[in-house]
Order: structure tokens, then C-alpha cells, then sequence
């Protein structure tokens, strides 16, 4: 059985939300000739919030685009320097974006939206969910490359002197 995250349940909640709004609208307008005046920006509004949610999710599953082709060519010691060197940027740049999109958010929540006349905050949280979580993968993913890199080194080296001892004791 598939285990659901909460970054993907909320993406997949709304973009359902946007799918049955659009075929609601439709309906409507052709069967009914009698449109939802609101329905096209509450369509956008949960299609923004499943992209920036969504994001995270393709992000922690590592679905997200990269370009690799010349990590792939480097042996795996420096492999692991360059994932752990990006994945600190990561965690620079989303902890950033995260702030910035709290305070963006924050100063928004007067400004109402067009149509429904709801606060813009409700739009803007989603580049705080979508950024926050992102901030929280690649921080547990920097800790992950760091203590690969690390816990290796420190293996290398206990083998190193077990290897001394061997040699001591056998000599």
C-alpha cells in the first residue's frame, strides 16, 4: 500500500478541487448557459496551491529537474561533496524564500482578491507551504549527504587503524 505524505495529500486536494471546479464551470456554461462568476479564479487559486505544494513533493522524492551529467562523470568521493555543496544552497535558498513568502504573505492580507474578495494571504500561503517544505527536505537531505561523506571518512579511518593493529599484533 502507497504511504501518503501530507505535502502530497495537499497537493492532491487541490488540484481535485481545481479539476472539479473546471468541469463544474463547464457544465454549467454549456448545459445551463449560466457560468460561476468565481469559479475561474477559485480554479487558479487551488491550480497555484497544487503547484507549490506539489513542487515540494516531486522535490522530496527527488522527481525534481536537474542537471547531472557532469556530477555523474566525477568519482563518487567528489559526488558526494557536490550533493552535499547543493543541497546547503538549498537550504539557503528555501530557508530565504520561506521568510520571504511569510512576510510577503503577512503584508498581503489586506489586499483582497478580485472576484471572491478573500484575502490574498490565503493565496500567498501556498509559496509558504510549498517553500517551507522544501526547506525542511533539503535540510534533512543536507544531513544525510553530510553524514555520508562523514561517517565514511570516519570508517576509512577506524579501518585504517584496525588495519595498524592487525599488522602490529600479526608482526
Amino acid at each position: 500500500m502507497k504511504k501518503w505524505n501530507i505535502d502530497e495529500i495537499i497537493s492532491c486536494f487541490f488540484l481535485t478541487l481545481t479539476i472539479m471546479t473546471v468541469i463544474i464551470n463547464i457544465t454549467m456554461r454549456y448545459f445551463f448557459n449560466s457560468p460561476l462568476r468565481s469559479a475561474e479564479e477559485f480554479a487558479t487559486i487551488c491550480f497555484i496551491w497544487s503547484v507549490f505544494v506539489g513542487g515540494a513533493a516531486s522535490y522530496r522524492k527527488k522527481m525534481h529537474m536537474g542537471i547531472d551529467i557532469l556530477t555523474q562523470l566525477l568519482p563518487n568521493k567528489f559526488q558526494n561533496y557536490i550533493t552535499l555543496i547543493v543541497n546547503i544552497i538549498m537550504v539557503v535558498l528555501n530557508g530565504a524564500f520561506s521568510y520571504l513568502s511569510i512576510k510577503f504573505s503577512i503584508a498581503s492580507r489586506m489586499k483582497p482578491t478580485a472576484v471572491l474578495g478573500i484575502s490574498s494571504s490565503y493565496v500567498n500561503l501556498s509559496l509558504v507551504f510549498g517553500f517551507g517544505f522544501i526547506f525542511i527536505y533539503s535540510s534533512i537531505e543536507t544531513i544525510k549527504s553530510f553524514n555520508k561523506i562523514f561517517s565514511k571518512q570516519n570508517k576509512d579511518e577506524k579501518n585504517y587503524i584496525d588495519t595498524k593493529v592487525e599488522v602490529k599484533i600479526n608482526g
